[in-house]
């Protein structure tokens, strides 16, 4: 493990952040007990409440945010034996290539897990061990990667059933019960719901995602809309957006410059919100929640078009108010996490090489809706470089196929090395969620293909 499980759970403290004065309910349906958010909003909740409610929530004997030292040494020791890899090893130790089989592997030089990923994992196994004879829930996937989540699922962790439109299924939850929230955090009505049900509930939120919500919290004590770089339907998004008053999500330049030209030009208003329906705040008029923005991100998204929404936004309100003004309409914090940015560095510097190197493709390996992995296929993707990723080795066929997940979302598979008599040149670097046991898998795969081929030649 890149760090002990103890320096994990100290490197984070509880955050404070905004919220949303909107009020959890359930209701009863054919589906069971569905958690969703109401649109009622008393006159005495404002929007300070949330802020303080959590940090009631968090002082709460049956709130965990530190993990169990007791069973600790036997949780880092099973991680260890799960998610580390021998053969990622040496290729650290030998400058991060490696020969072998016929196969010539430049690894990124930052890549898998992140620290925040093995603390929220560690989280998880410590609350599976220290609650042996309860219940165990868990909002959403932990992170999104397949091996993690199956070892809980192995583990007798129950994932909430989703019942669609963004509604879960909480009827199973019980008093007594534990409940783990993901490492993407969770909804501020989900938190209150729980804190309510008297459960005892394990924090695995990362705190980059908590640094998210603080500034979100001085957006709105700045009476600024917020304006979020993400995925309205990503976890992290919408725990994120449940702890805004007024918010609208973008999730690319294309819908950043849909808000700029409505700044300075006004437009069809009916149209606008039609496009942005999902991913506004309830009762948004973009006529008067667009004059004062903050900008905040899904930790993440691809941090080079982060920046270039946030200049465009910069020179938007230059434009619509004057240079003298800016300050007085746009604020923007940098909120995508350190490792995102270092992976994403990691793959340029492969891209940037890979003519020279004379490498065949790029492989990316991580969960297929994992949106860190998707924006590492993106880099190699954009600047022509054959590229493919992968969330399993078994991806990868015996036939010199691969099943992949394409920059559209499409899951293809098609042939794969394009020569195999000759040897095989390739890059690989893996999600923030990854770990280095799947990165192992999926190049032994390889050098397999390769040697199996080279046997059937002789």
């Amino acid at each position: 493990m890149k760090f002990s499980i103890g320096v994990l759970l100290t490197l984070s403290s509880a955050a404070a952040f905004s919220p949303v004065a909107f009020r959890p309910t359930t209701t009863n349906n054919n589906n069971g007990l569905v958690l969703h958010q109401s649109t009622e909003v008393e006159q005495d909740e404002k929007a300070a409440s949330k802020k303080e409610n959590r940090l009631r929530m968090m002082k709460s004997d049956q709130f965990h945010r530190k993990g169990f030292k007791e069973v600790r040494d036997q949780v880092e020791g099973r991680m260890v034996e799960e998610y580390e890899s021998s053969l990622v090893k040496d290729l650290r130790t030998s400058n991060y290539v490696m020969d072998k089989d016929g196969v010539k592997v430049y690894l990124a030089k930052d890549f898998g897990f992140c620290w925040g990923v093995e603390r929220s994992i560690a989280l998880a196994y410590e609350a599976v061990d220290h609650f042996p004879d309860r219940k165990i829930h868990i909002t959403n996937e932990l992170i999104h990667n397949p091996e993690v989540n199956d070892k809980l699922d192995e583990m007798n962790v129950q994932f909430i059933e989703k019942v669609g439109d963004g509604e879960k299924n909480f009827e199973t939850v019980q008093e007594g019960d534990v409940v783990i929230l993901p490492a993407f955090g969770a909804s501020y009505e989900e938190m209150d719901y729980f804190d309510k049900k008297n459960v005892e509930v394990v924090d695995t939120t990362c705190p980059w995602v908590s640094k998210v919500w603080n500034t979100v919290d001085k957006h709105q004590k700045s009476g600024l809309t917020s304006i979020i770089h993400g995925k309205y339907g990503h976890e992290e998004t919408i725990a994120t957006t449940s702890f805004c008053e007024d918010y609208i999500c973008v999730k690319n330049m294309k819908e950043a410059e849909m808000v700029a030209d409505y700044i300075v030009n006004g437009g069809d208003k009916e149209e606008f919100l039609k496009y942005f329906e999902n991913a506004v705040s309830e009762g948004f008029d973009p006529d008067t929640m667009l004059k004062k923005l903050g900008l905040a991100n899904q930790t993440t998204m691809y941090k080079k078009e982060t920046r270039a929404i946030g200049q465009l936004l910069q020179k938007t309100m230059m434009k619509k108010y004057g240079p003298q003004e800016v300050k007085e309409h746009y604020m923007e914090f940098d909120t995508i996490c350190d490792a995102t940015q270092e992976r994403q560095d990691a793959v340029h510097e492969l891209v940037e090489n890979a003519s020279e190197n004379d490498l065949d493709f790029i492989l990316v390996i991580g969960g297929w809706d994992s949106s860190n992995t998707a924006h590492l296929l993106e880099i190699p993707d954009m600047a022509g470089v054959r590229s493919f990723h992968i969330n399993r080795a078994e991806c990868i066929g015996a036939d010199n196929t691969i099943t992949h997940r394409t920059v559209t979302g499409e899951i293809v598979t098609e042939p794969f090395v394009k020569d195999l008599d000759k040897e095989i040149v390739m890059g690989v670097t893996s999600g923030a969620s990854t770990p280095d046991a799947a990165v192992q898998d999926s190049l032994s795969s390889i050098f397999l293909l390769k040697k199996m081929h080279d046997a059937s030649k002789e």
